[in-house]
């Protein structure tokens, strides 16, 4: 089992084209080649962390928070990020990152923090713009039906709650070969008709190489001729924070102590109650005062996120209570969800869940 298995199975949940364009994901130190002893899971990457992976023989360290985000222009153990950097590096142990790729998952971050809290009707509350594709390729009618269903092994055709969406006109193809080519179907040096399906189909931007891949080796043609273009559609599985419901409302004071009890929190700092029963909940996970406008306009009762400044408390404007229940605490379950996921890929390997709290702040 090398790096690249493991992290292969990672970006199935969380694929690196996904982060945001500020962000430093995938693997920050080590090489894809080496042999993995073990895996060690955690949120942060601390001097701590890396000796606990010692201590575990695990030599690649899985953790959602960059250790490296900005550009590092020495190494000599000044600040506690360099020291991390060194010590990871003369331990030989391996450091990978998904941060926000893991953000954007319809699985991923806050679909954990949904799942504690028992939210139903889930729905991404930020869309991620420009993540689907269109293939439009042509194709003798006899051809059609099994490169269609090749094309959906290779995961094209999904729209929401539905598979294998395919659209297909028929037409007629001509071309002519010249003297280096070896057609398949009619002479070349001649013009030549055919019968033909035109396939479209949309799929993710990850998969787009698979995809052309699977095209290309099911299709009869020497030549293929095909158009891949950009969407503007939204898309409902992928995007930045997420909207659920509670099974049955709740007033105000029973849910901020519900709310306590499945976050782990002691301390919530929020705007004012409105006296309103709760019922639709927006959660993001991390930094989220960028989203309080997509959360109003999502008609929750409650934005659960962290981060949030002094003034920006006045935005909710009566319209819904903004909750922040710190950093740390909305992120904590995220390093769960990845063992549950790898112990589940790679059942007889060594996934080790981290026992440090990274959390940087404390609260008397």
């Amino acid at each position: 089992m090398t790096i690249k298995d493991i992290a292969n199975h990672i970006e199935e949940i969380a694929p690196l084209s996904y982060a945001e364009d500020f962000d430093n994901v995938g693997l920050l130190i080590g090489k894809y080649s080496t042999e993995v002893t073990g895996v060690l899971v955690t949120l942060d990457t601390l001097e701590s962390v890396v000796e606990e992976a010692i201590e575990n023989k695990c030599n690649l360290i899985v953790s959602f928070h960059p250790i490296i985000f900005s550009g590092l222009k020495k190494i000599n153990g000044t600040n506690y990020v360099e020291r991390v950097v060194e010590k990871a590096i003369k331990n030989d142990i391996a450091i990978y990152a998904m941060h926000t790729a893991l953000d954007n998952s319809f699985v991923g971050v806050n679909a954990k923090i949904c799942e504690v809290l028992g939210l139903i009707n889930k729905e991404i509350l930020i869309p991620k713009q420009g993540t689907l594709r269109k293939l439009t390729t042509y194709i003798p009618t006899e051809n059609a039906e099994e490169l269609r269903n090749k094309l959906f092994e290779a995961g094209v055709g999904r729209i929401g709650n539905y598979e294998n969406c395919s659209f297909s006109t028929q037409g007629t193809g001509t071309y002519k070969g010249n003297e280096h080519s070896n057609p398949i179907i009619g002479e070349k040096g001649k013009i030549h008709t055919e019968n033909e399906i035109s396939i479209s189909v949309t799929f993710e931007k990850h998969i787009e190489q698979n995809v052309i891949n699977a095209m290309l080796k099911n299709h009869p043609y020497e030549e293929v001729a095909y158009e891949i273009v950009s969407l503007e559609n939204t898309y409902q599985k992928l995007g930045l924070g997420m909207v659920g419901e509670l099974e049955n409302e709740m007033d105000e004071a029973s849910f901020f102590k519900f709310l306590k009890k499945a976050m782990n929190v002691t301390i919530i700092r929020h705007s004012k109650l409105i006296g309103k029963p709760i019922k639709k909940i927006a959660v993001l996970g991390g930094s989220g005062s960028f989203a309080i406008k997509n959360a109003i306009q999502s008609n929750a009762d409650i934005y659960i996120t962290s981060d949030i400044k002094y003034h920006e408390f006045y935005k909710a404007e009566d319209k819904m209570i903004i909750a922040d229940i710190g950093h740390y605490e909305s992120e904590q379950f995220t390093k769960n969800l990845l063992v549950e996921f790898l112990t589940k890929k790679i059942p007889n390997f060594a996934v080790v869940l981290s026992k440090k709290n990274t959390n940087p702040i404390y609260y008397i």
